[in-house]
């Protein structure tokens, strides 16, 4: 069975040509990634030996880096948060809501990642807040998660919130819980200038405080008139935020935040074919209703797309407010669970406590501990494997 392709395969084949070339000009962060990933799951981390008790047959397995931006990584710490989740699920609609920048600001955004995306989540956190609490729109207080994306279906920048909030709160004196109307949560214009408002004001303010830098190309952006300038068309231009139909079940909203919580800039699957210096990949077009399409970029075009969505460290891409805050959700939530007749999960404990193994084999049907060999013999470590460090540059 031929193995599928990696973005692994990318780096390791084209990666040390591209840091030659540009390794001067690149934020450790991206160096480290890609290092992470060149050598995720082989003897550069080291790994164990797993021995079957039965027919005596071996397996080697290598351990993970476990960088946030590595395709191979996030799918069991995925898996432990959604599983983490359920146990805020209230009896109530949810909604699904996304909060996009102009085009015309991802320039900047690219050179002030850290500074931007603060913004960003500091501008859609108040708008649903206040709106939510205003008596003209819900008068509640709500509970929402905000997952960072950066990124188009082409790899180019595209920076953008989701938000997964609670169709309802819980009223100011903490003994109602207020309802949506039925099948919508807010006017998407109200939503979007509000946004827009408050966004563009903090930009300004970050401008005056001197914490945006303006190298190369936005250099002009500078210059007071020319950013004031920037500001006010960007304050005239309609901004783009979309609010999808309510989940029909609470229950739905754990398996629709799994395509977004821990997704990279692209997943393995997406790599269609490396062929010479050219890798092609798979992609929907968005603006050809969702159609299938596939591109061929340039090895070095497709890893500095890639490299464009590598975080800021310490850089939180997933954040919950109101109800759902850690501030919130002992006292609050619990007390929404009490309004809405939400009963305590009795299993939950146990499933937190869940090994690696017993998580695999819950989610693949596939015990990692029976011998694939024999399918009798249990699996027993016989060898830890120390890390082969290569002398290869960061």
């Amino acid at each position: 069975m031929k193995r599928s392709l990696e973005v692994a395969d990318i780096f390791r084949a084209f990666g040390p040509a591209y840091r030659k070339a540009h390794g001067h000009e690149m934020p450790l962060r991206h160096l480290r990634a890609m290092r992470a990933i060149e050598i995720c799951r082989t003897a550069e981390l080291g790994g164990h030996v797993d021995g079957c008790d039965c027919c005596g047959a071996l397996r080697i397995s290598y351990n993970s880096c476990r960088n946030r931006h590595c395709p191979k990584c996030q799918s069991l710490q995925k898996e432990r948060w959604l599983e983490a989740r359920k146990k805020d699920l209230l009896r109530t609609c949810y909604f699904h809501l996304a909060f996009t920048l102009p085009g015309r600001l991802r320039p900047l955004v690219l050179r002030n990642q850290r500074v931007i995306y603060n913004l960003l989540f500091k501008a859609v956190s108040e708008t649903l807040t206040e709106l939510a609490k205003d008596p003209k729109h819900l008068g509640a207080e709500i509970g929402f998660i905000s997952i960072l994306h950066t990124w188009s279906q082409t790899l180019l920048d595209h920076p953008h919130i989701h938000c997964i909030v609670t169709g309802g709160g819980l009223s100011a004196d903490g003994k109602r819980w207020i309802s949506c109307r039925k099948g919508f949560f807010m006017p998407v214009k109200v939503l979007s200038r509000l946004f827009r408002g408050k966004f563009l004001d903090y930009l300004r303010k970050a401008y005056d405080s001197g914490e945006l830098n303006f190298p190369g190309e936005i250099r002009p952006l500078k210059e007071e008139v020319v950013f004031k300038k920037l500001l006010t068309e960007l304050y005239h231009q309609e901004w783009v935020v979309y609010c999808k139909p309510p989940f029909k079940r609470a229950e739905n909203v754990i398996d629709y935040l799994g395509r977004y919580t821990h997704r990279v800039a692209l997943s393995n699957d997406r790599i269609m074919k490396i062929e010479g210096e050219e890798v092609t990949i798979r992609f929907k077009d968005r603006e050809d209703d969702n159609k299938i399409k596939f591109m061929t970029l340039d090895a070095f075009e497709f890893i500095r797309r890639f490299l464009l969505h590598i975080l800021p460290d310490q850089l939180i891409k997933i954040r919950h407010y109101g109800i759902l805050s850690n501030r919130g959700r002992k006292g609050k939530l619990e007390r929404c669970k009490e309004i809405l007749g939400v009963l305590a999960d009795e299993n939950q404990e146990q499933v937190s406590q869940e090994t690696w193994q017993d998580l695999l084999t819950r989610l693949t049907g596939i015990d990692p501990r029976v011998c694939p060999c024999c399918g009798k013999g249990r699996m027993i470590l016989r060898e830890v494997l120390l890390p082969q460090y290569s002398r290869s540059p960061p």
